[in-house]
């Protein structure tokens, strides 16, 4: 199909700044960053900030490792961001019930001991909210909550619920009457099945309906919301579970044919095998994609924008054996290309989509980003230690683009430079006429006076922090995710930073808050 003669989406017009900024990593008393308080009062601190957006990795709930980008769903909200005061306030919870949990680590998430206090405490919320259903009439109705969402939301309470009662194994691993939704629906659940089903429902309610005030909150600011779509679903999901017809899963074993991972390179021999269950992109295509659409439109009443991760994955992706040790002996295969944004564009025309082309980029990928006419990626990090020519350079970037200090993925810029080595720091002080002493700083005024459309620059560096605050580091499965700050340290950056941030946004061309991108409907259900 040949390529349209104008982009499909070009929506970057204007100069603008964001944080990146998970909400796990929030001060609060509970164990986790959460919904609370203290992330109304980040929104402030970015708005006093002349910051225009808050960027967050995916909400969804999360399994081992807990990582964002390994969920059970990619339509529900993950239940650990719910903040408990309002159930505290409103009878469903009592203060003392919460002490051992608000004696976990406030530095630190501790995931195992959560997990271990958090759940028990929301199954008495609602065990109580059904004595009281009226208690959160003013968060909205939870019955016509049910109903809008049904089309997930009933088959990841059914999921959840009966991981629950299998002893939380993956679902491959149950009894064989339930190893599909289908199967399933085709027979009574046991009572205690059924009430989990119901407790899923309620937990999704809380969910949304906090984040809906959280979202009002930053609206009222002006600060717009950056969300980010992972392209692959955990096996272990209700998207795997509920709907195996749209992965590549054998009909007879209902396990993969293929799993997704990355060739071997340079740093990696064997390459990378993440093991996620491919799509059929053949099933897809023949109801116009309509799983996916569903998932963009999802995702566009929570944010303003979206990060669509590993956009090289639409043009062509790794394609492993299951079973296979590593990644060697997978093989490239055709994606769903430009008809899948086409059919996109069709549904929700004015989509807002940053892609992460990050990685070796080829002409086909370069080819496909400039039909789309969607913004790519720029980290300064990848930028020193291989000459003038280097993509990410600040003198080499396109304005349509979204430049950020370091990612997710990244050490912080501090603890980056550091263990740069020397010819890294060389190129990097050289380039910057830097003396290498506040490295963070030196990145951050890199990114925001580039021509980039939008810099992004992850709060760690804000605050001037080693490898310590590291969100995460790839290839390791565990101890991930933990890094949260405090309220002394957020109290400071709004005493000492902001004024900092609002001039070098008004000396770079960023405006501050603004009305949000996309308004949405007053009381929307979610």
């Amino acid at each position: 199909m040949p390529a349209p003669s104008a982009p499909l989406f070009p929506w970057l017009q204007e100069r603008s700044s964001g944080i990146l900024l998970h909400p796990t990593s929030l001060p609060g008393g509970f164990g986790i960053g959460n919904f609370g308080e203290s992330a109304r009062r980040f929104i402030n601190f970015l708005a006093d900030s002349h910051v225009r957006f808050w960027q967050m990795c995916p909400l969804g709930p999360t399994g081992f490792g807990d990582s964002p980008y390994q969920c059970f769903s990619a339509f529900a909200g993950n239940p650990y961001l719910i903040d408990l005061q309002p159930l505290i306030d409103r009878g469903l919870l009592k203060e003392e019930e919460t002490a051992a949990l608000r004696a976990l680590p406030q530095t630190q998430v501790d995931f195992g001991r959560l997990y271990q206090l958090f759940w028990p405490l929301l199954r008495k919320a609602f065990d109580r909210f059904k004595l009281k259903p009226d208690i959160l009439a003013d968060w909205g109705d939870f019955a016509k909550f049910k109903e809008r969402h049904h089309a997930w939301l009933y088959p990841y309470a059914v999921f959840s619920a009966l991981k629950q009662n299998f002893g939380g194994r993956l679902w491959l691993e149950w009894p064989a009457e339930f190893r599909s939704y289908a199967a399933a629906l085709s027979r009574p659940f046991s009572p205690e099945v059924t009430e989990g089903i119901a407790a899923q429902e309620f937990y999704q309610f809380l969910f949304f309906a906090q984040w809906r005030q959280l979202r009002d909150h930053a609206a009222s600011k002006g600060v717009g919301i950056i969300g980010d779509i992972p392209i692959f679903v955990a096996l272990d999901s209700a998207d795997v579970w509920s709907h195996p017809e749209i992965f590549q899963i054998d009909r007879v074993t209902s396990r993969p044919t293929h799993v997704a991972g990355v060739p071997p390179d340079y740093f990696s021999p064997l390459g990378q095998l993440w093991g996620n269950p491919l799509y059929n992109w053949d099933a897809l295509r023949s109801n116009h994609y309509a799983w996916w659409v569903d998932r963009f439109r999802a995702n566009f009443e929570m944010y303003d924008i979206v990060r669509l991760d590993h956009f090289r994955g639409f043009d062509e992706y790794w394609a492993v054996p299951a079973g296979a040790p590593d990644a060697r002996k997978g093989s490239w295969q055709p994606g769903p290309g430009l008809p899948f944004f086409q059919a996109l564009h069709a549904k929700l025309p004015d989509a807002r989509i940053i892609a992460e082309d990050l990685g070796l980029i080829t002409d086909s990928v370069i080819e496909l980003l400039k039909a789309t006419g969607l913004p790519g990626m720029a980290v300064l990090q990848f930028a020193f230690g291989s000459g003038s020519d280097n993509f990410y350079l600040p003198h080499n970037v396109k304005p349509n683009c979204v430049i950020y200090s370091g990612t997710h993925d990244n050490d912080t810029s501090l603890g980056w430079y550091r263990t740069a080595g020397t010819l890294v720091q060389d190129e990097f002080r050289r380039y910057l006429r830097s003396s290498g002493d506040a490295p963070q700083w030196d990145l951050i005024h890199a990114a925001y006076k580039s021509v980039c459309r939008l810099a992004v620059v992850p709060l760690p560096d804000l605050f001037g922090l080693g490898s310590e605050a590291r969100f995460n580091t790839p290839g390791h499965a565990t101890g991930n995710w933990q890094w949260r700050f405090s309220d002394a340290q957020l109290e400071s950056a709004a005493s000492t930073l902001s004024g900092h941030l609002r001039d070098l946004s008004d000396n770079s061309g960023r405006p501050g808050p603004r009305p949000p991108l996309a308004q949405r409907p007053k009381n929307s259900p979610i």
